[in-house]
């Protein structure tokens, strides 16, 4: 399977396996954001003020056509954190609700639930889903399973970021709304992973990062919101827009259109890195997530072979990450502060210069090395990730 790892600036002597985290932007999309960056400081004023409004409103239409939904209904977040953070302090909270979260829910999408239920008084309840997993079941059952008369909403990763798996939000969802109960779903991984159709999927509120498998600069992130609550959804930061006078269009957009300053071109570079990375391979994006697909799943075969362990759930629970149980440390050690990174991982980059995740859940007993597949890997880097670790967990 060919890489297209000169699309990158990816340092070539480094093994690049982790892509969910923060995600790696083609240098051709580089070069053209620090084209707008100079366009920007040329003249700040008729950027900023004059023509920047525009301008995102066409890049929103233009990701809005890629994932499936209505203008009216999107805004640009700069992650999918802020986007989680907006929904949560926005919506009017009482202390007779419960808020359903599962156990494999990002830690801070978690941290920013449990700080608004400690300000508004409600229960937060969380689901314990098993992973590996073998059966839709064993996901959906447990949340619905969860709700009671109190329930409010439910906050949900479509993509689970440590364990690495797709969640069947779509039957899920459909329950939810079948019973007037509101959706969050933390998509972070799934825009450019999966295909997306938002406004058809029904949920509430949905939130995704650009920045990770679209590929577009760091700071690029979506926040879906459907026609009924748009209305009562501000972003984090209060600004101009609170108190607007105009009505050539939604207070929603208008607020979230201007929180401050800052630099908007990840948000403006999202429909060139769609449109570019669409071309590289026959068959578009289509193609890229179906490569990515079946790269990763490639890799976990390296992977689970080296290590003589299962695959650790059916090929479609996986998009392009699969996360693997591995052996834990004999020896109990600790992660390494104040990172919180595995002493295995940081082995893995100090000695092999290889770059992937390995995450302690759901306790620190229990380590998960989690890989990513994007254009620019090839079956090579799992094999060479296979021989470091099998070094480094024969040294241990």
């Amino acid at each position: 399977m060919k890489s297209y790892k000169e699309l990158w600036a990816l340092d070539p002597e480094i093994t690049f396996l982790n892509h969910g985290s923060f995600g790696a932007c083609p240098t051709a999309i580089l070069e053209r954001q620090n084209e707008m960056r100079r366009e920007l400081e040329a003249n700040p004023m008729d950027f900023l003020h004059r023509t920047l409004e525009p301008r995102l409103d066409a890049a929103r239409q233009r990701l809005a056509d890629f994932i499936g939904c209505k203008f009216e209904n999107l805004a640009f977040v700069p992650n999918a954190t802020s986007g989680v953070n907006a929904v949560l302090q926005s919506i009017s909270f009482n202390q007779a609700d419960e808020v359903i979260v599962t156990n494999h829910e990002y830690n801070a999408c978690r941290n920013t639930l449990n700080f608004v239920a400690r300000q508004r008084g409600f229960k937060v309840v969380e689901v314990r889903i098993p992973y590996p997993i073998q059966r839709i079941e064993e996901a959906v059952n447990p949340i619905l399973e969860a709700i009671t008369p109190r329930t409010r909403l439910l906050l949900l990763d479509h993509i689970t970021s440590a364990t690495g798996f797709i969640m069947p939000v779509e039957p899920i969802i459909k329950e939810f709304n079948n019973r007037g109960i509101d959706t969050l779903i933390d998509g972070a991984h799934a825009p450019g992973m999966v295909k997306l159709q938002l406004d058809k999927l029904g949920a509430t509120y949905y939130t995704g990062n650009c920045h990770k498998w679209i590929c577009s600069p760091k700071g690029s992130a979506l926040l879906y919101v459907r026609t009924d609550k748009i209305e009562s959804i501000r972003p984090p930061i209060i600004s101009h827009g609170h108190n607007t006078l105009r009505s050539d269009r939604s207070k929603f957009l208008i607020q979230f259109g201007w929180t401050g300053t800052l630099c908007p071109t990840p948000w403006l570079c999202i429909p060139e890195t769609i449109d570019y990375l669409g071309k590289v391979i026959p068959g578009n994006w289509p193609a890229i997530m179906e490569r990515n697909h079946r790269l990763a799943l490639q890799g976990r075969d390296i992977i689970c072979r080296a290590l003589n362990v299962p695959p650790p759930c059916p090929d479609e629970f996986h998009g392009s990450m699969v996360t693997i149980p591995i052996p834990p440390d004999p020896k109990g050690r600790p992660p390494v502060l104040p990172r919180f990174e595995a002493l295995l991982q940081n082995e893995l980059w100090v000695q092999h210069k290889i770059e992937v995740p390995i995450f302690f859940w759901p306790d620190l007993k229990k380590r998960h090395l989690r890989i990513s597949a994007q254009l620019y890997n090839s079956i090579d880097d799992y094999q060479v990730l296979a021989k470091a670790l099998l070094e480094e967990l024969d040294r241990e």
